[in-house]
């Protein structure tokens, strides 16, 4: 029987994420993050980050939204194509801007 954590597939999140998901967290969840964290992957970054958020809710901050909604780290929209072509320059005697293996990067004016 797995577990039920207070932040799905808490164990594949990367940090920046988990940062924003335990804002709306409150100390008991916080703390069963805590101990499920030593008992598997025990990473101190992440041990760090839930301790930090212990200490600021006892010093009396309080949860705030920032829950199931999607990652902060996330794009907002897909990969899009590049307007860049592979063609060869428009001139075949002017090289491009930054040279060529056989040309040192300087058009016909400067030969």
């Amino acid at each position: 029987m797995t577990e039920q954590l207070p932040i799905p597939e808490f164990d594949e999140l990367p940090l920046t994420t988990m940062q924003h998901r335990i804002r709306s967290l409150e100390e008991e969840q916080l703390n069963t993050l805590v101990e499920h964290e030593r008992a598997h992957a025990d990473r101190p970054q992440v041990l760090e980050l839930l301790n930090t958020r212990l200490e600021e809710l006892r010093a009396g901050a309080t949860p705030t939204e920032g829950g199931e909604g999607k990652p902060a780290d996330q794009p907002e929209h897909g990969r899009g194509g590049s307007d860049v072509t592979p063609k060869a320059p428009r001139s075949s005697d002017r090289p491009t801007m930054h040279g060529t293996s056989s040309r040192s990067g300087y058009g016909i004016e400067h030969r």
